[in-house]
């Protein structure tokens, strides 16, 4: 038994609604948000690595990487300021950093 595309990427449209779906059911929690928009990267990184293999070019993979390295910048630098965020106000609700804007 062989794993064809349609498996890779049945599974990387499984993640991604996965993704969607805690964006869209909650709103409140930054760090699920984070982990969600992480999970929408990493879907997408799964379809450039079997893309990529299905059609013999190391573009996808090397691309794949690219993005990976983004996203992990991206994380930390968005943990950083969350972390600073509750330090100074003692939550992670959206809602209340939603009313910071001047």
């Amino acid at each position: 038994m062989t794993v064809e595309l349609t498996h890779y990427l049945a599974v990387s449209a499984l993640l991604f609604g996965i993704a969607v779906a805690g964006l869209f059911l909650n709103k409140k929690n930054i760090i699920t948000v984070l982990m969600c928009i992480e999970l929408m990267l990493l879907s997408v990184s799964i379809n450039f690595i079997a893309f990529s293999h299905f059609l013999n070019d190391l573009t996808g993979q090397i691309f794949s990487l690219f993005v990976l390295t983004v996203a992990a910048a991206e994380s930390a630098i968005g943990l950083a300021i969350f972390v600073m965020y509750f330090r100074a106000h003692h939550t992670i609700d959206i809602q209340t950093a939603s009313q910071m804007k001047g």
